[in-house]
């Protein structure tokens, strides 16, 4: 596709973004694709299907992530996911949604997990789980600032495709690692009139955090996760939380080569945490937008076991 049939020149921001956008519509698309988040450490559940039911309540998140600000068409995510154990020992369920929108295209992701766990210690758990779903995808090339509105390759499209992942997860009270793909079928949709492809890559995900307790007041969690997908160098994002007095968390993360990032937390009650994370990009795209904006909010219900929540951090 020719990119001077997509690019309108009306600014140096407007060229920015539909150079974005045409990383979703060129004819031969290898990229990462899946959606990001600063506060992964708290939605472990939309990578590693594993992770369903560990936190032994019914849990469920919501989060919102507005990126670079100030770029029109730039990336919003939505996403929202609710996870529980049931009443047959060890098994764990979920279901999951995703709406992810960049410039002229929509992705939705409607998902289900199933995990089952089993002690290997006195206090260590493993974790195995499978993921399956529907991805849709969209493209509607009115958003576009069209140089040549007869330009066949700029057609409204939609595709479908569906969704197989894994996941490992072992942990205990105070630390976590895992291995998962959220869906490691690759999907290409080829379109025999444009004579173009587009692409879906797996991604595979390693997880890890330790809790530190400094003191009866203060814990310490640094964590780390590092996602891999053919086409695309190698992403490590790197935090460090303090949780205050079980009720307020603060955080800076690193996003390799990407952005810095500062996090917010607080427990509400027993049941309700709010997060907020804010990404300074550190690349050349900096210059053209102020940052990123994620909000997270959690509500969990209580356990059979106990009838309340403990908070974890994890």
């Amino acid at each position: 596709m020719n990119k001077t049939t997509i690019i309108s020149k009306k600014s140096n921001i407007s060229v920015l973004v539909l150079l974005l956008g045409v990383l979703f519509i060129a004819p031969s698309m290898e990229a990462q694709q899946n959606s990001e988040y600063t506060q992964y450490m708290y939605n472990t559940i939309a990578i590693n299907p594993a992770y369903a039911g560990s936190r032994e309540s019914l849990s469920m998140l919501g989060i919102y992530r507005n990126q670079w600000v100030g770029l029109d068409g730039a990336p919003e995510t939505l996403n929202f996911s609710a996870h529980s154990s049931v009443g047959v020992k060890g098994v764990g369920v979920g279901l999951g949604f995703t709406s992810d929108k960049l410039g002229p295209s929509e992705e939705s992701i409607l998902s289900a997990d199933f995990s089952y766990t089993i002690r290997v210690g006195y206090d260590l758990k493993l974790a195995l789980g499978v993921k399956g779903g529907i991805s849709l995808w969209n493209l509607d090339p009115t958003k576009l600032n069209i140089y040549d509105p007869n330009d066949v390759s700029l057609n409204q499209a939609n595709y479908s495709s569906p969704i197989i992942g894994a996941g490992v997860y072992l942990y205990s009270d105070k630390w976590y690692v895992g291995l998962s793909s959220p869906n490691f079928i690759e999907t290409t949709h080829y379109d025999d009139i444009q004579a173009s492809t587009f692409t879906e890559k797996a991604h595979f995900y390693l997880i890890g955090g330790y809790i530190y307790e400094a003191n009866p007041r203060l814990k310490l969690k640094p964590a780390f996760l590092v996602k891999s997908v053919m086409g695309a160098p190698l992403a490590v994002d790197l935090s460090l939380n303090a949780l205050i007095n079980e009720g307020l968390t603060l955080g800076l993360s690193y996003r390799l080569d990407a952005a810095v990032s500062v996090l917010a937390g607080f427990q509400v009650s027993r049941s309700i945490m709010i997060g907020y994370a804010y990404d300074y990009d550190t690349t050349e795209l900096g210059n053209y937008n102020d940052g990123s904006h994620e909000i997270l909010l959690r509500f969990e219900l209580g356990t059979r076991r106990r009838g309340i929540v403990n908070p974890r951090f994890f």
